[in-house]
């Protein structure tokens, strides 16, 4: 029998020798690694984001800021090579949810994402000297429930607040574009079924049920108009794009069900487009059967726009 601290030792050489033997992390297919992994842009476990950078920068790099998840953690980001080639960096921001929210006791839930959408915001500008990027050239955009944060930030006053004792706070949070993917852009519950008839969904954002929130409209109508987007257009607003794969009405494809088809249907963008309309603000709403002239889609109006001479 060997001796106790023999096997030991043995252990622990078989375990490093294991490791050492494990592939190195991969990027996923269309996704480098990120430059600088889970940057904290604020004190809670959530607040983090992955930095993206060109690998050939000509000169200060502008840069898209993309949204996660609301309902459940997430930092994701598109396909960076558009943007690699355009000489921009890319940023997924994963904020705190709904439901952290909720077990922390703050109403309405939806204002700790949009919180800390506008701090990541302010964050990368603080860090845009440090990172190489330009500060005057930052779009947001997110993908389904990421949309909501973007469209909150470009469409909210900016939080520029030169008093503030924490540095971060002082940066602006103005943008110069929105994109929203497969977007839900309200959390007025009327709002929805007037644009989506019998579609169910938001209601985690005021902290109750869809129903209840229904019921509970104009006594809740002061908090939907501070949080949603939708009631904060104004003609400051950026040009926006809403994009979506499918058409008008709901697709023969199975896999695609009548709640995911309202939930994600084009009818959003285009009810959000004749209230930005009103306002003054640029609004393209691409979907099947419907193109826009000036673009072609999602990647090539946010390069466009932060690319534009004069942006």
């Amino acid at each position: 029998m060997f001796p106790p601290a023999l096997l030991r030792s043995a252990r622990l050489l078989g375990a490093l020798l294991l490791l050492l033997a494990l592939p190195l992390r991969a990027a996923p297919p269309g996704r480098p690694l990120p430059s600088r992994p889970d940057v904290s842009y604020g004190p809670r476990p959530l607040q983090v984001l992955d930095v993206y950078l060109p690998p050939k920068p000509n000169g200060p790099s502008p840069v898209l800021i993309w949204y996660g998840g609301i309902w459940k953690p997430a930092k994701n980001v598109p396909d960076c090579n558009p943007f690699f080639k355009a000489g921009c960096a890319v940023i997924g921001v994963q904020t705190r949810t709904m439901g952290e929210a909720t077990q922390d006791g703050v109403f309405p839930p939806i204002s700790y994402v949009m919180d800390d959408a506008c701090r990541a915001v302010q964050f990368v500008r603080s860090k845009a000297a440090e990172w190489g990027l330009d500060p005057e050239r930052i779009a947001v955009g997110g993908g389904s429930q990421g949309s909501l944060p973007a469209l909150y930030v470009g469409c909210a006053a900016d939080r520029a607040n030169p008093d503030a004792t924490d540095p971060v706070e002082r940066q602006s949070t103005k943008v110069v574009a929105i994109a929203a993917f497969r977007s839900q852009p309200t959390i007025d519950p009327k709002r929805m079924q007037e644009w989506v008839p019998g579609v169910v969904w938001g209601a985690p954002a005021l902290g109750c049920k869809f129903e209840e929130s229904l019921a509970r409209r104009d006594e809740l109508l002061p908090v939907i108009k501070e949080w949603s987007p939708d009631y904060l257009l104004h003609s400051g607003v950026p040009p926006i794009y809403f994009e979506n794969e499918w058409g008008l009405t709901q697709p023969e494809d199975k896999s695609v069900t009548e709640t995911n088809y309202k939930v994600h249907a084009p009818m959003w963008g285009l009810g959000f487009q004749k209230l930005a309309q009103e306002k003054g603000v640029k609004c393209y709403v691409k979907y099947l059967g419907h193109a826009t002239e000036e673009y072609v889609n999602t990647w090539d109006f946010l390069v466009k726009q932060l690319t534009a001479k004069g942006a």
